[in-house]
């Protein structure tokens, strides 16, 4: 049994999808919890599984319902009960705007607010404890409570539903090709939600920075590393980027060492790769070929010049310096582990004529062009909504990856290797970032940046060839 269908296997019962989907409404609508939580993504994708396994959609919608109500009436009880140890509580004793953001849309709107306050990203998990903590009619409360969860259940859910039903249907896709579908979409949402609860957990009142800091008091050394590493940072401690430096170079050499011991394509790579020759969607490869010139050199290079121009003229050389190191570097460590390692492609077309396949070279650079954009963005951003600048990043890098499985250019090992690359690349220059403290790189026109950027990815595509 391969991996492909390990994780196929692992996808839930009908039952506990429907728990799953109580729970992710619960949390999301939960006080402090929620604003940590990207239940937007997570209620789409799970509603999507309930519609590819034929889930009655009364089920997943009341299962939404139910958690909704239970989340906001939660809140309420800890608002009203807890009304003034509140503020002490983490993620609000750090991020106190957050609770009078609610409060100022609490009193703008009234018991309304309980109603839209359901539809409102930031104000969504924190609207109900303040009606709590206001001491708000419990019966009238539990009417809008009951009215917004009825609303939203459906709102939220059947998109997803609808996706779940559909796309197989819509995209023909072969049945030999559906677990690997399945698997790919859960483990890059488990990832990605992992990703992020680590990031919150690494601040300095988090469970992991905390858990560090008391294990480094153990020995002088220790001690002294932690205080020169992380701790004197004063501002934002770069412990996140230590960790995702210690396990992507920890996995990508573990991986590299699996590779190496094969000598030849993994099992999966060869069950992959026959299942994906079988393949005749309409469409599919201009995709794949659309996709593999937008990550190719010269794209790359489009996409950077915009913003690199802009860096340049605003004087925020260091910021410039940085994307530009990240970008020669992994291209460099691609060039020197495919010649080191030198293993062959499944098809070599004339274009890539004594290239090696790993690692892919076009999944590493997007991984350090989009994951490093989506970092400096998010510096920009307030804390509640960093989350969307990595999944934006996430959302390009993967067709970007995929596109090289589909032409046939990469095993599916190689483009692990080649994220895994890419990964260890962005920490080091996000700790060469963080080594001091750096100003804002606001205001910045990024529609303009962005659009001069997809013009020029757009020429390069219509008029060079495929590289």
């Amino acid at each position: 049994m391969d991996l492909a269908d390990t994780l196929y296997q692992l996808t839930p019962s009908p039952l506990l999808l429907l728990l799953i989907i109580t729970a992710i409404a619960l949390v999301e609508s939960l006080a402090l919890v929620g604003l940590l939580v990207p239940g937007v993504v997570l209620i789409t994708a799970a509603a999507s599984l309930a519609g590819h396994q034929e889930v009655a959609v009364m089920m997943v919608i009341l299962a939404a319902f139910l958690g909704a109500v239970a989340g906001d009436s939660l809140s309420f009880l800890i608002g009203y009960t807890q009304r003034e140890r509140v503020i002490t509580l983490w993620p609000l004793s750090r991020h106190p705007e957050w609770l009078a953001q609610g409060a100022r849309f609490f009193q703008r709107h009234g018991p309304t607010s309980i109603l839209l306050g359901r539809f409102v990203g930031p104000v969504r998990p924190v609207v109900p404890l303040i009606a709590g903590m206001l001491h708000m009619s419990p019966r009238r409360f539990t009417w809008a409570n009951l009215i917004s969860a009825a609303l939203w259940a459906p709102t939220y859910v059947l998109p997803g539903y609808l996706l779940g039903r559909t796309w197989q249907r819509l995209l023909a896709v072969p049945e030999a090709l559906e677990p690997w579908l399945v698997s790919l979409g859960v483990l890059v949402v488990m990832l990605a939600v992992i990703f992020s609860w680590l990031r919150h957990q690494t601040r300095r009142d988090g469970l992991i920075y905390r858990a560090c800091s008391h294990l480094s008091r153990r020995h002088p050394l220790s001690r002294q590393a932690w205080r020169h590493l992380v701790e004197r940072h004063e501002h934002e401690p770069p412990l996140a980027s230590w960790l995702l430096l210690l396990s992507a170079l920890t996995a990508f050499s573990a991986w590299t060492l699996v590779v190496l011991h094969h000598q030849g394509p993994l099992a999966i790579d060869r069950h992959l790769h026959d299942v994906l020759v079988t393949l005749a969607l309409p469409g599919l490869a201009t995709f794949a070929e659309l996709m593999a010139r937008a990550g190719d050199p010269p794209a790359i290079l489009a996409l950077f010049l915009p913003w690199g121009l802009w860096l340049l003229w605003r004087r925020h050389l260091v910021a410039f310096g940085h994307l530009a190191a990240g970008l020669l570097g992994v291209g460099v460590l691609n060039a020197l582990l495919k010649g080191a390692i030198g293993r062959v492609r499944p098809d070599t077309p004339d274009y890539l004529a004594g290239s090696m396949a790993y690692p892919s070279a076009h999944t590493s650079t997007a991984v350090v062009l989009f994951g490093l954009t989506a970092a400096f963005v998010a510096r920009e951003l307030p804390v509640g909504q960093r989350f969307w600048a990595y999944w934006a990043a996430i959302a390009v890098i993967v067709p970007m990856a995929l596109s090289r499985l589909l032409l046939g250019v990469h095993w599916l090992s190689d483009v692990v290797g080649g994220a895994l690359l890419g990964l260890t690349v962005c920490a080091l220059v996000q700790l060469a970032w963080q080594r001091h403290p750096r100003g804002s790189l606001t205001p910045c026109p990024w529609p303009w940046l962005g659009l001069a950027s997809l013009l020029l990815v757009g020429a390069r595509i219509a008029w060079l060839p495929a590289i």
